[in-house]
């Protein structure tokens, strides 16, 4: 919980009870055969156990969950049982109940752990214990906590930390599935893998002759999107098909303005058909092959989560799933790319229409403008007298802005293969670099002294291994809608991106060699569109 606290939305703007049970019937005719009521905090909905006991009437719905912070459990969960919830999930991210004070800026551990017992005697099993780890506040209680489940049957849930607007994320606080797994293992190298359930989101694991269980929720470094089939409907009525996505669809709106149920499903569908196949900018993606869809999320004080649709829905999205790791660029920007990836690749967003290739050593070619670039006669930073000047862009249209640019930077063999593996002492060199080219984009009107400040309404970075050179190939994207380009902001993204990569190599060869940045493309804009062969 913020210091400050957060902002409640005004009742009137909430889901009433009847509104959620109508979307419930509506997704569950769809096949949707699982609803979690999460939050914010459920619990301190009033109406929460009307609510289950009504979507427990569905026909076809198999299982209501719930996700609480436990304070209001041990006290509502007898009626909530008796209404038909079947599964229970509690966050607890500490077992410090001074550290647990200050995370959630309120007394009420002990109510939590009442909560927990209560569930067990009630017969739940396994009660699932969520717990995001962050570093430098709860890492070190990790075998605190796996220790619960030796006579308890509870299946303890260690989330990695994900950048959430509001959170103050930072990478270094980020603890990863592996390092928590080594951690783990040091203790019980007994530890063994549960095999995954179909759609699963967790990774599972036990440790022999311990009554529960322990599980990663592995978003940022080993995504799930391949098997992810949540859907989100916000407090307030917004369906998310995304965890990390800005898009909303208001079903409240069409509810309230007097919608069909077969203008809903249409509704519903097209949202559907545009989940894309990966999370969004600041995800971190590392893996060995192509990913589909990615998990969701909402801070609204209620939620619906709907699992497992039906065919309805999942074939309006099929032809997103085609294709496959990088976006499809311009035919003459594709300079670089090859069919053979290596098996590392790094991603800050990928969109639907995704073509399977990698970067290679293919020679540059020259560049070839795509229509009309006509060049000024004279600079355009410097005035009459010739001082630097920035240029008056007040008149000039708003139009939609899009640059790509890339950047080489060529390790030797040593660096590029402790980066291929990922050994590096400093950390994760392509994850660091990603971000820092999407910081670095937004920032470059404050690097570039005469850049405007551009309101980026996107940002892309790819990091690729390329094993023939040693290298690792970078290419950023950018887009705005304003009156001037965003050029400068891509290439900054490319630049800095690729400094962050020396930088995280310099202690292991000081041989390493930055080039090739240039821009690959831009559209928009009174001169013209270009693209590099």
């Amino acid at each position: 919980m913020p210091e400050e606290g957060v902002p409640l939305t005004p009742k009137a703007d909430l889901l009433t009870t009847e509104e959620i049970l109508t979307l419930a019937r509506l997704f569950v005719r769809e096949g949707i055969d699982k609803i979690r009521l999460t939050g914010g905090e459920p619990l301190i909905r009033p109406d929460v156990v009307d609510i289950v006991a009504r979507l427990h009437q569905l026909e076809g719905l198999r299982t209501i969950g719930i996700t609480t912070n436990g304070i209001n459990l041990a006290r509502l969960l007898p009626q909530l049982q008796k209404a038909g919830l079947s599964a229970i999930n509690i966050s607890l991210d500490t077992l410090v109940p001074a550290k647990f004070e200050f995370i959630v800026r309120r007394k009420g551990f002990h109510k939590v752990m009442e909560g927990i017992h209560k569930a067990i005697e009630l017969g739940y099993s396994p009660v699932k214990v969520n717990c995001v780890v962050m570093r430098g506040l709860n890492e070190d209680e990790l075998l605190d906590f796996v220790a619960l489940t030796e006579g308890l049957p509870l299946d303890v849930r260690f989330i990695e930390y994900m950048p959430f607007d509001g959170n103050r994320w930072n990478f270094k606080k980020m603890v990863s599935y592996k390092e928590m797994l080594d951690t783990l293992r040091q203790q019980w190298p007994e530890l063994e893998k549960l095999p995954e359930e179909e759609s699963s989101t967790a990774k599972a694991f036990k440790i022999p002759g311990f009554r529960g269980q322990l599980s990663f929720i592995t978003s940022m470094s080993e995504h799930f999107c391949g098997t992810c089939n949540r859907l989100r409907i916000t407090a307030d009525g917004n369906l998310k098909v995304c965890l990390f996505g800005n898009s909303e669809v208001s079903l409240r709106d069409h509810l309230r303005a007097g919608a069909s149920e077969e203008e809903l499903r249409r509704v519903i569908g097209a949202a559907v058909g545009r989940k894309k196949r990966q999370h969004a900018e600041f995800l971190l993606l590392l893996q060995d092959s192509p990913p589909a869809i990615p998990s969701i999320f909402s801070q609204d004080p209620f939620r619906v989560q709907g699992i497992r649709h039906r065919v309805s829905f999942s074939n309006q999205k099929a032809t997103l799933w085609e294709g496959g790791w990088f976006p499809r660029t311009p035919l003459l920007a594709q300079w670089r790319l090859r069919s053979s990836c290596p098996q590392r690749h790094y991603s800050s967003h990928l969109d639907s229409d995704a073509n399977p290739k990698c970067l290679s050593a293919v020679a540059q070619a020259p560049a070839t403008p795509s229509g009309p670039l006509p060049t000024a006669d004279q600079l355009t930073h410097v005035d009459r007298e010739g001082r630097a000047a920035m240029v008056d862009v007040g008149g000039k249209p708003d139009t939609e802005r899009v640059a790509v640019a890339s950047a080489v930077v060529l390790l030797g063999s040593t660096a590029f293969k402790l980066v291929q593996e990922n050994q590096l002492k400093k950390g994760d060199a392509l994850a660091v670099a990603q971000l820092a080219g999407v910081q670095a984009a937004k920032l470059t009107s404050q690097l570039i002294p005469l850049c405007h400040h551009v309101a980026l309404s996107h940002v892309q970075v790819w990091l690729e291994l390329d094993a023939t050179r040693h290298a690792v190939g970078i290419r950023a994207s950018c887009r705005a809608r304003g009156p001037t380009g965003v050029e400068m902001e891509a290439l900054t993204a490319a630049a800095v991106a690729a400094l962050t990569v020396y930088d995280m190599c310099k202690a292991v060869s000081r041989d390493i060699v930055l080039g090739e940045i240039k821009l690959l493309s831009k559209t928009g804009g009174q001169r013209g569109d270009f693209q590099r062969t």
